[in-house]
């Protein structure tokens, strides 16, 4: 299959999982990259050693292109860009932050830079401090988000007919029918996070994998807009929130309330009460835990089945 993002990272499905936070290791980004896709390293849970751990691990895993997702307001970001250079991981996508700060950087070593956006403004932006590719990242999307709350069927287009570079559609997608609409929208490849929550070889906890397989319509909301926005499960960490709300908690407040290593505690370690627990809209239709590998084909078949549904389509009306 051959496209922009297809060329642009040497793979063979436009398909990227996302580098999500305590879900994201080595075994997963090495199997969906196995797969044809490409798979990410979550580094914004890790220690500079934990890295560095990862990056060797999913090199002896794969002999595929791979990528780090690297949080721009991570503490020890300085270390985390050292050890990409060290070993010659090929992409990086950034997000949180600003990306004029290390495009340039990355790039004069050979890396492919990717950046995250939510909204038409950033993806300007993005472009304009050089990047590589684009994801734009509608509301529907689990984990940290826009404030404008602009949806993924929204942005694409809007995005895709402002910019040049190659744009990948990230937020309610976890099927090939989703990949379909997205890159009928104008996006060249997909990113996907929520669906791949639910394998074997993703780092999160059992505990959690099952929440995003029992989830329906409606289980999860955008929370926290005051801080950092955040899509999240409606658990008793959530109600705890929601009162805080209703009492006109400040900033302050809400910032002790979060305190500190909620993410840990939900996805990774499994407090399905206290933790905080992150996941997309998309979770109602994920109904079971598969093999990443087997996620890929299931979605590539969907699309290819639903695209030609569409050619015939055509013929009818």
């Amino acid at each position: 299959m051959a496209n922009k993002i297809v060329s642009l990272f040497n793979i063979q499905y436009p398909i990227i999982q996302a580098g999500m936070i305590w879900c994201s290791g080595w075994k997963l980004a090495s199997a969906v990259s196995n797969a044809g896709g490409l798979g990410i390293i979550g580094s914004g849970s890790m220690y500079p050693e934990v890295l560095e751990e990862h990056l060797v691990k999913c090199k002896n895993a794969t002999n595929k292109p791979f990528a780090v997702n690297l949080p721009m307001l991570y503490p020890n970001i300085d270390q985390h860009i050292e050890l990409i250079i060290k070993h010659k991981v090929p992409i990086v996508f950034t997000s949180a932050g600003n990306p004029k700060t290390y495009t340039a950087l990355l790039k004069s070593h050979g890396i492919t830079v990717v950046h995250v956006v939510s909204s038409l403004k950033f993806a300007k932006k993005a472009e304009e401090a050089g990047v590589d590719a684009l994801v734009a990242e509608g509301f529907e999307a689990g984990g940290h988000n826009g404030r404008d709350e602009t949806t993924t069927l929204c942005l694409i287009p809007m995005v895709a007919a402002e910019v040049k570079i190659p744009i990948i559609a990230a937020g309610g997608i976890a099927t090939g029918r989703g990949m379909l609409a997205a890159m009928i929208l104008g996006a060249d490849g997909v990113q996907i996070g929520t669906r791949f929550i639910a394998s074997p070889e993703s780092s999160a906890h059992d505990n959690f994998k099952k929440v995003v397989v029992d989830a329906s319509e409606g289980d999860t909301l955008l929370t926290l807009k005051e801080l950092t926005p955040v899509r999240l499960v409606k658990n008793d960490f959530f109600k705890q929130l929601e009162k805080a709300y209703e009492e006109c908690a400040t900033p302050e407040q809400l910032t002790q309330l979060l305190g500190r290593g909620r993410a840990k505690k939900g996805m990774f370690e499994g407090d399905l009460v206290e933790g905080e627990l992150e996941i997309g809209q998309i979770s109602g239709l994920v109904k079971e835990v598969k093999p990443a590998g087997e996620i890929v084909q299931e979605i590539m078949t969907e699309y290819h089945q639903a695209k030609n549904e569409q050619n015939t389509a055509k013929y009818i009306f």
